[in-house]
């Protein structure tokens, strides 16, 4: 049964309370206006619906930074553009990128849209956020080839966060999930994991982060991470080429995942709620006051849509929450019990720690926690490359390497980590490694990087075949492995010469590009295509090009 707006906006109140860090509420200061509307009755609303009218601001433009998981709603987006005569652009980052965005003042957006509240309190220092409202709401889940729920015994079962670290222990089950510092499908699975590995709910603290025991289970459950991204939409779309046991995504992507399975005649996914760990986004859409009295006409009209009954039975048919009561029965098919989903059941969330100790837990994820990160960059030295590329492709490195860079975006080399370097022309001119992990021997690297000199032609598919023979030699079972290549250049050679090394091995090692200068992005779509990977822009910002694709293993 549908509740009345007022009662919703009650709820959706509550629940964005609990997802909220402890002293980041309405009252600390972040200027959200959580504006309750009348009651309605169910025989009313036929009628409502029919005089609801549509603010309209012809002329209108608002820019949003958004989390990549509503790339789905692009269609009731643009509705909204034509229904409200506002001009919507949006861009999608990754949840720290949006925190860190906010943390600058965002002087390029009117708007963001994260999925949960948690990185706009981090990240709303100056206070810029007005009108903020829940536009809908999904779970972070378990979703699992549904053959392999059944022997693990998981289908129309309670499962708990241990039970699945029974079954990585057993080596019955793998999973691909985002990076935790990267994502927030990634983050509130891992605090979930956390809170249920210590036998709590809510109030973390550093000290429990220093318990062995603790470190132990999460050490064990993380590597059972077979694949990770910085992109919960995008980790969705690899998981629908390749051929792995589960993904920890949200309820609305699982459900997106088994449409696109079932229509292709696959095996769908079961979804489960780890009862002791289970996290909610809550998918805010607030405004950026920089004091312009249009923008913010622009965006009230967006919100007023997106909130309208029309756009929220849409967004309901996406797979996404607007209801703590179930779901409406035109929807009822959406959320298909045959794969687990269960709208009846009661969602308790558990509650994000406090800002410091959520900083803190992102920190040791990154740097002890997660499975070691196995790196080989393909750095392109070719003459093209000489004057402003070749230092944009320093600095960017001094990004990754020098860790006092790293750490400002979570991006710190983690314990056991491997960093090697292939410096590429037409021909490989040198490969060098970091001797271990430390802050001296990724320094060491980067200077490394820093001294090398520009040289002739271009030949991305050698340097590609040499990272894999390098990445080949390695244990890959203990590393999430990458191959990060940046080139400026088209290759002149053949695709087959990688084609024949790759076939050679059939390791599944991702090959993550960056296209800069005028690099020929189809042909680092073919090296993406066939492993795995994605090829990244970094014409504009090579810099933010490197710090994306490293949140990808």
């Amino acid at each position: 049964m549908y509740m009345s707006k007022q009662m919703k906006r009650i709820f959706l109140g509550i629940l964005a309370g609990m997802l909220l860090l402890t002293g980041c509420g309405a009252d600390s200061g972040t200027g959200r206006e959580e504006e309750p509307r009348e009651s309605q009755n169910t025989e009313g609303k036929a009628e409502e619906q029919e005089k609801q009218e549509i603010t309209r601001v012809p002329g209108g433009q608002i820019r949003i930074l958004s989390g990549s998981e509503n790339q789905e709603l692009e269609t009731i987006i643009q509705e909204c553009s034509e229904a409200t005569g506002v001009e919507i652009q949006m861009e999608y980052k990754g949840s720290v990128d949006i925190m860190r965005e906010l943390e600058n003042g965002a002087p390029d957006y009117d708007a963001v849209w994260p999925a949960s509240s948690i990185w706009v309190s981090m990240g709303d220092t100056g206070h810029l956020i007005k009108h903020s409202q829940s536009i809908s709401m999904t779970p972070v889940v378990f979703g699992i080839r549904e053959s392999l729920a059944e022997k693990l015994g998981f289908v129309g079962e309670k499962v708990s966060v241990n039970d699945i670290l029974t079954a990585i222990r057993d080596g019955e089950m793998s999973f691909c999930m985002t990076s935790a510092t990267q994502s927030n499908s990634g983050a509130s699975a891992y605090i979930g994991f956390l809170y249920a590995l210590l036998g709590k709910q809510e109030g973390l603290t550093s000290e429990d982060l220093q318990k062995p025991d603790l470190q132990a289970d999460i050490r064990e459950l993380l590597s059972g991470v077979e694949r990770s991204s910085g992109s919960s939409d995008w980790l969705k779309d690899m998981f629908l080429e390749g051929d792995y046991d589960a993904m920890v995504n949200y309820e609305c992507l699982i459900i997106d995942a088994n449409q696109q399975l079932e229509a292709e005649g696959k095996e769908p996914l079961y979804v489960v709620y780890p009862y002791d760990g289970l996290s909610i986004a809550d998918s805010p859409l607030g405004y950026v006051d920089h004091g312009d009295a249009e923008k913010e006409e622009a965006f009230l009209a967006v919100q007023e849509y997106l909130l309208s009954d029309k756009a929220q039975a849409e967004i309901e048919a996406t797979g996404r929450r607007i209801n703590a009561g179930g779901v409406s029965k035109e929807n009822q098919d959406v959320f298909n019990s045959d794969w687990g989903i269960d709208t009846e059941r009661i969602l308790s969330p558990i509650q994000m720690p406090e800002a410091a100790v959520l900083t803190e837990a992102l920190n040791v994820y990154q740097t002890s926690f997660k499975k070691p990160s196995l790196n080989i960059y393909c750095l392109d030295f070719s003459g093209s490359m000489s004057g402003t590329g070749e230092e944009q492709l320093k600095e960017a490195m001094a990004q990754i390497l020098l860790q006092e860079n790293a750490r400002k975006n979570f991006l710190q080399a983690n314990a056991g980590e491997v960093n090697e370097v292939v410096f590429f022309d037409d021909t490989i001119l040198d490969v060098q490694a970091a001797a271990d992990d430390s802050d001296e021997a990724l320094a060491e690297l980067n200077q490394k990087v820093a001294d090398f000199q520009i040289a002739g032609g271009t030949d991305i598919y050698r340097a590609a075949a040499e990272a894999l023979e390098i990445a080949s030699g390695y244990d890959l079972t203990n590393y999430t492995p990458a191959i990060i290549l940046m080139t400026d250049g088209r290759s002149n050679y053949n695709y087959s010469n990688f084609e024949e090394v790759w076939n050679r091995y059939e390791e599944d090692i991702p090959i993550f590009s960056i296209t800069f200068g005028d690099a020929d992005p189809g042909q680092l779509e073919e090296l993406a295509k066939i492993s795995g990977g994605r090829v990244f822009d970094g014409t504009k910002d090579l810099t933010a090009a490197f710090r994306s694709v490293k949140g990808y293993n």
